[in-house]
């Protein structure tokens, strides 16, 4: 697969919560350099990221720019706004969550999607425990991991 982005990284992750831990702190870094921030999941993050932010020490009004993000699995809606965004050159961060082939296929999708490609830094975040044997194997195919300690 050729890549298609200036820059792109990847993460793994033990849960949904971890996903969110290890997100947030690029997700609100993006936000404050007004990149443009899309989640597509293969799962609904809505409760869990709701109940996160709730248990944790952010300005209210940050929190209220994190819970507007569309948290829940809705590709092809995201897939629009990722064309539309990126007709505009926008800058857009997108994390994928997911299974291995979960990822994959949407990374295929993006191709098609995405009209001018220089403006998005993709995020694939694996299931931990579906990469354990394969982690070094799959980092090394990636500009940056992303980690729980440090972004």
């Amino acid at each position: 697969m050729k890549n298609i982005t200036k820059e792109k990284s990847c993460a793994f992750y033990a849960s949904d919560y971890h996903f969110e831990m290890i997100s947030l702190p690029y997700i609100s870094k993006n936000m404050d350099e007004n990149n443009e921030i899309v989640i597509l999941t293969e799962n609904n993050l809505e409760d869990t990221v709701n109940t996160l932010l709730s248990k944790i020490n952010l300005k209210k009004e940050k929190q209220n720019k994190i819970l507007s993000l569309d948290w829940s699995n809705n590709d092809l809606k995201k897939f629009k706004e990722i064309s539309q965004k990126s007709k505009e050159n926008r800058n857009i961060v997108i994390f994928i969550k997911g299974k291995q082939n979960y990822i994959e296929n949407i990374n295929k999708n993006i191709e098609k999607w995405v009209v001018n490609n220089n403006h998005i830094k993709i995020i694939d975040c694996y299931d931990f425990f579906e990469m354990e044997e394969k982690i070094d194997e799959v980092a090394q195919k990636y500009d940056k991991v992303l980690g729980t300690s440090r972004i």
